[in-house]
């Protein structure tokens, strides 16, 4: 196996956006992550968002940032290859401690790996198919 290491890009249009919404999602402290599956490329999208709940354009700006550092640091070694990732940011994010951000999104990665492994291996588990 080799040691690629994981492509990362990201979202930017609005029906992706909207493609994620109705994936599982996972609310860890200051952070929202939903995550859809896509395809069986070995490509992980990431992208995020802050509404106005979180304050103006400075805050929202902040914590965008500090999501996507987060996101740097953690997605290459939880995201799942072939999954669209949407960062949601929730009250606080701006002033929550670093560690705890960042244990926060580990902590919600990691929940939703397990729930993309429990729905692979129970078709029962799985959303039913737009067809």
């Amino acid at each position: 196996m080799t040691d690629a290491p994981l492509k990362i890009e990201r979202l930017r249009k609005r029906p992706d956006f909207l493609a994620c919404a109705q994936a599982p999602s996972c609310a860890r402290g200051a952070v929202v992550i939903q995550a859809r599956s896509r395809d069986a490329e070995p490509l992980v999208r990431a992208g995020f968002t802050a509404t106005k709940r979180i304050g103006g354009a400075v805050q929202r700006n902040r914590a965008k940032r500090r999501m996507r550092e987060a996101a740097r640091l953690l997605l290459p070694g939880l995201a799942s290859p072939g999954y669209d990732y949407v960062f949601i940011a929730r009250g606080g994010v701006t002033t929550r401690p670093w560690p705890r951000l960042l244990d926060d999104v580990k902590s919600a990665l990691i929940r939703l790996a397990a729930d993309g492994d429990a729905r692979a291996r129970d078709p029962a588990l799985a959303p039913p198919s737009q067809d």
